[in-house]
């Protein structure tokens, strides 16, 4: 049976299909763009639809933007490089707030267009059928492309191509107030049909403030919501060793999602099971929420944001000849096995191994030494005990 592929041959495995499924979707909605944008326009031109012009614009915008989502899909794809160590998922994100600035742009075109023919009446013309006939295969296609774009943005929760879903959805919307407009104003109510184009205007335009909102959010390292900040917070939390957690910040990489947190452990645990709590921290969080992609987890003895800083304090090399300069007069001193150094509470408590065989015989050695070894604690202000282990 073959092996699963993991690691780096999975991430970019992934990377090619889901670029193959972009490519694929965000073509076949340009093919049906196209075909749509001109129907529109032509047939807006010959029956005297206004509103079904503007709504050709949209479409024709729709293929426009189709050729920017491929061009970001492609470059957003490739993998971290030297310059770009956390990937090239803003690519979507910049996408993103492109396409909404163009759905704006394109809002606004179209509302102009059709206030300057309502403030003019005489332009106004009466639509024919053919107006209501295309309008109705563009609610049905555009609709259609919205669920197959949508489906593809879902399953690998690109915030681009629900953008270029959307854009797709706002055009059947569009074309729903266009066939109500072109049938009001064949009906005799002739302002109906440009009246429609601003509510397609007004419609385009909220749809592309929301994209480039939440697209501008995720530029500025936005955090994710509330609620689902919660359930990270309690998935490590629920890590055995972690005893508590700060500074948990999440940000978002166009479709993934980064995390940053600090977690305390006992501070008297080896650093290497320190380091393993910390990887079972990252595996939780990777394995159990889909959009998380890496987790930059602190070990931390102790609370850090409210607790006494241990800044400054002296490091090993320092710390060990100050106090070998003070413990010279202490036979048993020379016998020293090892030195673990534990800073808590802006001290440093010190823990000492020595061999057994120096209090083994001698009941009362092992209190005698403590005693000498904490007259040296008491002159380095740094330190707020030695602790003396025997084995």
């Amino acid at each position: 049976m073959a092996e699963p592929v993991t690691g780096a041959a999975a991430d970019e495995a992934r990377r090619r299909h889901r670029y193959r499924e972009t490519f694929i979707v965000t073509v076949v909605g340009s093919v049906i763009d196209l075909l749509l944008g001109l129907a529109k326009l032509v047939v807006g031109f010959v029956a005297h639809s206004q509103a079904l012009i503007a709504d050709g614009v949209h479409s024709l915008s729709d293929l426009a933007t189709d050729f920017f989502v491929l061009y970001a899909a492609k470059h957003a794809s490739r993998e971290a490089d030297e310059d770009h160590p956390y990937g090239h998922g803003r690519i979507e994100t910049v996408a993103t707030v492109a396409l909404g600035v163009a759905l704006i742009l394109v809002a606004a075109g179209l509302a102009v267009d059709a206030v300057l023919r309502l403030r003019t009446p005489e332009k106004l013309l009466v639509p024919e059928f053919a107006a209501l006939v295309v309008a109705a295969i563009s609610i049905v296609s555009k609709e259609a492309i919205y669920h197959y774009t949508m489906h593809v943005a879902r399953k690998y929760r690109s915030k681009m191509l629900q953008a270029n879903a959307w854009h797709s959805r706002s055009d059947a919307i569009s074309s729903v107030v266009v066939l109500v407009g072109v049938g009001g104003a064949m009906l005799g109510v002739t302002w109906l049909d440009a009246v429609a184009a601003v509510g397609v205007a007004g419609m385009i335009a909220k749809i592309g403030w929301d994209l480039a909102w939440h697209g501008t959010q995720e530029l500025v390292d936005k955090g994710l919501e509330p609620e689902e900040v919660e359930r990270i917070r309690r998935a490590i939390l629920g890590v055995d060793g972690v005893r508590e957690l700060h500074l948990l910040r999440t940000r978002r990489m166009g479709p993934d999602v980064l995390v940053d947190v600090h977690i305390q452990v006992d501070p008297r645990l080896s650093v290497s099971e320190g380091h393993h709590i910390s990887e079972a921290v990252r595996s939780r969080l990777v394995e159990g929420f889909d959009e998380v992609a890496d987790v930059m987890v602190h070990i931390d003895p102790e609370n850090d944001e409210d607790g006494p800083c241990c800044k400054g304090l002296p490091l090993r090399r320092e710390l060990r000849d100050r106090l070998a300069a003070l413990w010279g007069g202490i036979p048993e001193a020379a016998r020293i096995r090892d030195m673990h150094l534990h800073y808590l509470g802006g001290k440093v408590y010190v823990d000492l191994v020595l061999p057994a065989e120096l209090v083994e015989n001698d009941p009362g050695a092992r209190a005698r030494l403590a005693r000498r070894f904490d007259e040296v604690a008491r002159q380095v202000d740094e330190v707020a005990e030695i602790r003396l282990l025997f084995h």
